[in-house]
């Protein structure tokens, strides 16, 4: 596994690659969980406001990763979109400090996460594209590591972002994250060399003729995406609730499932990358999708907090596999285009967050948490018969460069 891991730096770039991705990691890790205490307690928001605040920023990102996506793979460079991506994060941070106004501030954050949102498929596009033209038969687990980093991030941040709050307040806090992603446009300028991505004429002219988004190999998983995302996000909220209100755990409790799960995704992203020579990425979200099925039942019927720790092993795995596996499976469905097929990635990614998170609350305060978990079971089994039906194009897989399911 060492060899593996070492053999990936002959990947033009991956050294870059491996510090960017973790460090944006820990800027949105580090401040996230404080964001909403923020909107609510210092500026006045009501949570309904926030939930709107969130919505439209994290809308506006979709949007502007929309209009990128499909010009990034032809001639945009995207260093300079990485480096304006990162900027405006910066001063998206900066903002929360000097407005304070609602409306104001919606207008400044949702203009600057806009312009932000496409930092993080571009860096993948930029690393796809190197692992492409490099020697190194394991772009898979390529891909499938610097995903992880960003759960290493999510890791470290967190206890960064309290150690930060504790001695110098939002102010540090804000100034400090606005500080991670402006060295991460410094690292971008003077050490990522210039590239443009130009497709080849014919592959251009078809991309012309014929838009991805209108293509049922496209828009299907992509459907499918959205719903396991908003599952995970309906979980993400519910679960520490359910622990608490409903199997009367402890607080304990909610922290070893949250731990649990986020410990274990890294290994299992790297081992599931590790397989991509002998196992198509369509057949692993199949597979993570049964996985998902069987989490969910235990949920449904668990009436003791054990029942839910041990079953961490299901979530994390579900989890590594959408989450680190997913972008390689679009990556796979547009091989020529990584700015694109990234991009539908993470507007899925973010659409489902969205929808989960706004719809998970009311639907356990109206039906119930078990009934949420069942609703939950249902989005699965649906997202697993969407997949099933959509037979994908020859995938390169990973290492093997063929493959089909």
């Amino acid at each position: 596994m060492y060899k593996r891991f070492k053999n990936l730096f002959v990947i033009k770039g991956y050294r870059l690659f491996v510090i960017c991705i973790l460090l944006i990691g820990v800027g949105i890790s580090i401040t996230q969980p404080y964001l909403s205490l923020y909107a609510t307690e210092k500026l006045g928001m009501s949570t309904g406001a926030f939930g709107v605040f969130m919505a439209v920023s994290s809308l506006s990102g979709v949007v502007v990763n929309s209009l990128i996506a499909k010009r990034s793979d032809s001639g945009l460079d995207r260093r300079w979109l990485i480096i304006l991506a990162m900027l405006s994060s910066a001063l998206g941070y900066a903002s929360y400090l000097v407005f304070d106004n609602f409306l104001i501030l919606l207008l400044v954050i949702a203009f600057f996460t806009g312009l932000g949102a496409p930092a993080m498929p571009q860096i993948y596009a930029y690393a796809q594209e190197s692992a492409n033209e490099s020697p190194t038969s394991d772009k898979t687990f390529a891909m499938s590591t610097l995903r992880s980093l960003v759960s290493l991030g999510f890791l470290i941040g967190p206890l960064a972002g309290t150690l930060i709050l504790g001695l110098l307040g939002y102010k540090g806090l804000f100034l400090g994250t606005s500080a991670i992603y402006l060295i991460i446009a410094i690292l971008v300028y003077l050490f990522l060399p210039t590239r443009k991505s130009v497709q080849r004429q014919d592959r251009k002219r078809t991309s012309i003729r014929k838009s991805p988004f209108r293509s049922r190999q496209i828009m299907q998983p992509l459907i499918a995406f959205i719903f396991l995302f908003g599952v995970h996000a309906i979980h993400g909220i519910n679960t520490p609730l359910f622990i608490i209100n409903e199997l009367h755990g402890t607080h304990t409790d909610v922290g070893l499932v949250v731990s649990i799960s986020a410990g274990l995704e890294i290994p299992i992203m790297l081992i599931l990358g590790g397989l991509g020579g002998k196992i198509s990425n369509h057949s692993l979200m199949m597979i993570g999708c049964v996985i998902a099925l069987i989490y969910y039942s235990i949920l449904s019927i668990s009436t003791e907090s054990w029942q839910l720790i041990a079953a961490q092993l299901l979530q994390a795995t579900y989890v590594a596999i959408v989450m680190g596996n997913g972008l390689s499976y679009f990556t796979d469905l547009l091989p020529d285009s990584p700015g694109l097929s990234t991009t539908i990635y993470y507007n899925g990614s973010i659409i489902g967050r969205l929808v989960g998170n706004m719809g998970g609350g009311i639907l356990a305060q109206l039906a119930g948490f078990r009934h949420a978990y069942l609703a939950c079971l249902a989005i699965v089994i649906i997202s697993l018969f969407i997949l099933w039906r959509t037979k994908p194009h020859v995938e390169r897989g990973g290492a093997s460069g063929h493959g089909t399911v």
